[in-house]
């Protein structure tokens, strides 16, 4: 399954900052002086709730950058730079696991809480645990941001393909289609359509691909390649 990295965070905006500091104490002195110690009190219950606000968010970013470098890290017996690794997989998933379970637990309902609980279906996923990565997949894709709930139907969609329930797939990638994100275009919801039509439905499949070879760029590639995988007419 696929990753979110750090860099794909940052490019996203996902780090930015709260704008507000104590330049909003100048802009406003006069009022807080003519509404006197009722508004003043007012105005410190707000900015010290958009101070602590902006202090847990940082506290999120820091938990979910901390427990993805811990997914990012090597796996080998020796690092030639210095640099931690874990000895195998498992320990290294074990980790991963207890960082993105703390994230999420801690912090649900967040956008990085949701972040985490996508990492842990994905690792899930790759150790064939389809039924618990499934239910992490299904909890972010009904969560408010559209772009990590479209990466978590994608992923749903294969976990569906993978054991049989081909229609349930089928109409979580349509609306991908209908409905793409920054982070899952309408082309890779279409490949990743195709790809079950291959051997389920060659000519849904031409019907997918068509649009796709003719452009230019990795989708064409992609869709010229599964288009020779497929039967002849």
């Amino acid at each position: 399954m696929a990753r979110i990295t750090r860099k794909e965070l940052k490019a996203d905006k996902f780090a930015q900052e709260v704008g507000l500091t104590v330049t909003f104490f100048e802009e406003h002195r006069k009022e807080i002086v003519r509404y006197g110690s009722i508004a003043l009190v007012a105005v410190l219950l707000i900015v010290g709730y958009v101070i602590y606000q902006r202090h847990e968010q940082a506290a999120r970013q820091e938990a979910l950058g901390t427990a993805i470098r811990v997914q990012e890290t090597p796996v080998a017996t020796v690092s030639a730079t210095g640099t931690p690794t874990f000895p195998t997989n498992q320990a290294k998933d074990e980790a991963a696991i207890k960082a993105f379970t703390d994230l999420a637990a801690k912090y649900p309902g967040s956008t990085e809480g949701a972040i985490a609980q996508y990492y842990l279906g994905a690792i899930q996923a790759d150790q064939g645990k389809l039924a618990e990565a499934e239910k992490n997949f299904f909890q972010v894709a009904g969560k408010g941001d559209p772009r990590y709930a479209s990466l978590a139907q994608l992923s749903l969609a294969q976990i569906y393909f993978s054991d049989g329930r081909g229609a349930q797939g089928e109409k979580v990638l349509r609306e991908l289609m209908a409905h793409p994100t920054i982070f899952v275009s309408k082309d890779q919801a279409a490949l990743t359509l195709a790809r079950y039509f291959v051997t389920a439905n060659p000519a849904e499949a031409r019907k997918l691909l068509d649009p796709i070879k003719f452009q230019r760029g990795p989708a064409a590639q992609v869709a010229l390649t599964m288009y020779a995988e497929l039967p002849p007419q």
